[in-house]
């Protein structure tokens, strides 16, 4: 029409919507929104009330504000250690620090090998090198100076295990068609760990590479069972504070939360009450050590395993130390506890057979009270292009030698000669315990941690620092283990250890006494004396052991295996 302008299509557009916008909106809508915005809130709070509760009923009001006030604590610590100032100073003494060890265990001298030869060496030549390498110098274990590591180390029996080595070599229980005799070697040694363990008929194990292998499956199946029978999704476990490591390994590695439980004096074995507050909708596992690594003590696994039939949980019993030593204490004559599968609530063990096994290193065993509950731990790929894929555990190739080895350590030793073993050992642990129980000069400063029925003997010192004498001990050669938590020192009592008791309880004397003395001088000097140690992580750390957060010590750790790669 003349005159008339048309409106643009943007521009009607923009009308349309605005007048889209403009409607009303429809209250059912407006009540869903806010419905689902108050379910989510619910549950927020109702999460953070239930866990506020679970927190509150394991460790007490009193607990709770102790425990609080240590993450505080470590948090404001750890802000202050990355302070410029601070930060470089503290990277200084952790370079310095790791410095001296690295002087100690990598030689300055001697040829490296950092590319492959361009030909290779001859018989001959990789002999000799070969002689070097293990003649380098070292604590002499051969001798007994070392505390654990070496556990058997005759002669006779190490032939048979290289004898046996060198006929599977090339042997891989993943291929049991192809090395049928690995693959009945491996089931046997498990059998006959079954039996000692007094294992009912339905029972199964796996062979791992170690301890810290079986503990991690161990934690896995209990994880996967949790999850598959009740739905768990945020699992935890209740452990003693003096259990292995490695279930603290596998909270990180398989994100099952930990929950440590103090173990206090005078029988330092877990606190079962405390062990039961901690309970929850999400615990998967409860532990016990039989016995503990840090000081020998066996936990009260028959209130565990009533705890456990009570609460329907899985309780694993950690025996990797134990091994072979403590399915024979009654049978060598010695005071024992039940601690085994004859218990109705235990469902898993641990045990090293490279321990007092006597196998070569690299061998040990998971043992579950059912086949159920060992098949939690297997992985399986049904649709993998390269075929259906199974495996036992973890690794998927494994060194059928090492099976060999074990196997044949067993078949050699026998029942007998494990039950000569323990009262060899276990006897000789004992006379140790009652030498610094008995002696004046050594009675008088040290004192025994718990009551340890097995093979390792721990002590702590009532004035002196027990690092200087543990650096005493190993200035006249003895490799021991420092502890902390408290700060203490222990022997774990191997075969070559007790050809050298006699020996080391001597040189014990004589650093006691002369420790004693330096006090003495100090006083008289008015220097003051050092007393004893205040700190809870041991003498290699230096000042980082009493500090609130432990960064320092992560960052040495760290860098202590940064060198065991440098070659």
């Amino acid at each position: 029409m003349p005159g008339s302008s048309r409106i643009p299509a943007s521009l009607r557009e923009s009308f349309n919507n605005v007048k889209r916008r403009s409607r009303p909106i429809d209250p059912q809508q407006i009540f869903n929104l806010d419905l689902f915005r108050n379910v989510v809130f619910f549950f927020f709070v109702l999460r953070i009330v239930r866990r506020t509760f679970w927190k509150l009923k394991g460790r007490g009001i009193i607990g709770t504000i102790v425990e609080l006030y240590r993450d505080t604590q470590r948090v404001l610590y750890g802000y202050f250690l990355r302070a410029p100032g601070v930060r470089t100073q503290v990277r200084k003494q952790v370079n310095d620090s790791l410095s001296k060890v690295q002087a100690k265990i990598i030689p300055a001298d001697g040829t490296r090998y950092l590319t492959l030869p361009k030909e290779g060496w001859t018989e001959d030549a990789l002999k000799t090198e070969l002689e070097t390498l293990a003649n380098m110098d070292h604590t002499r274990w051969e001798d007994g100076y070392v505390s654990g590591a070496v556990y058997h180390g005759e002669e006779e029996l190490l032939k048979l295990q290289t004898e046996a080595y060198g006929k599977f070599t090339v042997a891989n229980p993943i291929h049991p068609d192809v090395f049928p005799g690995v693959r009945k070697m491996e089931a046997e040694v498990v059998a006959m760990v079954l039996s000692m363990f007094h294992a009912p008929a339905n029972a199964a194990g796996v062979c791992t590479s170690g301890g810290t292998e079986s503990i991690l499956m161990a934690c896995y199946s209990a994880r996967q069972k949790a999850y598959a029978e009740r739905g768990v999704t945020e699992p935890e476990m209740i452990l003693p504070e003096t259990a292995h490591t490695a279930f603290r390994k596998a909270g990180d590695y398989f994100k099952i939360k930990v929950h440590l439980v103090p173990c206090p004096a005078p029988n330092y074995q877990v606190d079962v009450h405390r062990v039961s507050r901690l309970i929850n909708s999400n615990t998967v596992l409860l532990v016990g050590s039989a016995p503990n690594f840090p000081h020998g003590i066996i936990d009260d696994i028959s209130a565990l395993s009533k705890l456990a039939v009570k609460r329907r949980l899985p309780l694993h019993v950690d025996c990797c130390l134990g091994s072979f030593l403590v399915p024979f204490l009654e049978k060598a004559g010695f005071e024992t506890e039940l601690f085994d599968f004859r218990l109705k609530g235990v469902t898993s063990i641990s045990c090293d057979t490279h321990k007092y096994g006597f196998a070569p290193k690299g061998n040990s065993t998971v043992l579950y009270r059912t086949q159920e509950l060992r098949t939690y731990q297997y992985f399986v790929s049904p649709d993998w292009s390269g075929g259906v894929y199974a495996s036992p555990g973890i690794a998927g190739s494994r060194p059928g030698a090492l099976i060999a080895g074990c196997w044949t350590s067993m078949m050699r030793v026998g029942e007998a000669g494990y039950i000569e073993a323990c009262g060899t050992i276990v006897g000789c642990a004992k006379k140790i315990a009652e030498h610094v129980t008995s002696h004046p000069g050594l009675s008088a400063e040290l004192d025994i941690i718990g009551r340890p029925l097995v093979s390792v003997v721990a002590f702590t010192a009532r004035n002196l620092d027990i690092y200087d004498i543990a650096d005493g001990m190993n200035s006249k050669g003895w490799h021991l283990n420092a502890l902390q938590n408290p700060p203490a020192i222990h022997i774990a009592v191997t075969l070559p250890i007790t050809k050298v008791w006699e020996r080391l309880v001597a040189d014990l004397e004589a650093v006691v006494e002369a420790e004693r003395e330096k006090e003495r001088v100090r006083a008289v000097e008015g220097k003051g004396v050092k007393g004893k140690a205040s700190g809870d992580t041991a003498t290699l750390y230096g000042v980082a052991g009493s500090l609130p957060n432990k960064a320092v010590v992560v960052d040495l750790a760290r860098g202590f295996l940064d060198l065991m790669y440098k070659a």
